[in-house]
């Protein structure tokens, strides 16, 4: 038996399952022979082909093993744009929740969710207390106040 490193990945347009049975096409075998080496059910396997199911790990390893291959799981960058943003610090978490900041944002005319993510930005670039965020919050309402 012959070993391919085959890669499939999420965001390729094939699915799992098309993936799947290419692999079994392309060695000409059938399901129930593909069960049978790997150990799984007909069943399973051809409602993995068709995109159903659920399968573990386990289970692809040892499809791999039956389809001449061996299974890759990669991870890659994340997506900046799909990645969920970091923590908040604790301090921006306890700024956030008290009435000053409420009057601050509603001064400046901010969302306050807007305004937390935006100092979140800053608190990536410097490392601030919850005392250094009140005087940048004083220092943005003065410069609403008094704008040029």
């Amino acid at each position: 038996m012959f070993c391919q490193d085959t890669v499939v990945n999420a965001s390729s347009a094939d699915s799992l399952g098309a993936t799947l049975r290419a692999l079994r096409q392309s060695t000409g075998r059938t399901v129930a022979s593909v069960a049978a080496d790997a150990g799984l059910s007909v069943p399973y396997i051809a409602n993995l082909e068709n995109d159903r199911g659920n399968p573990t790990t386990g289970a692809l390893s040892r499809l791999a093993t039956a389809l001449g291959t061996t299974l890759r799981i990669e991870f890659g960058e994340p997506d900046p744009a799909g990645a969920p943003p970091p923590p908040l610090p604790p301090s921006l978490v306890r700024l956030r929740r008290t009435e000053r900041f409420r009057r601050a944002a509603a001064e400046l005319d901010a969302d306050p969710a807007e305004l937390i993510t935006a100092l979140a930005g800053l608190g990536r670039l410097v490392e601030a207390s919850e005392q250094d965020w009140w005087r940048v919050l004083d220092a943005l309402v003065l410069i609403a106040r008094h704008p040029a």
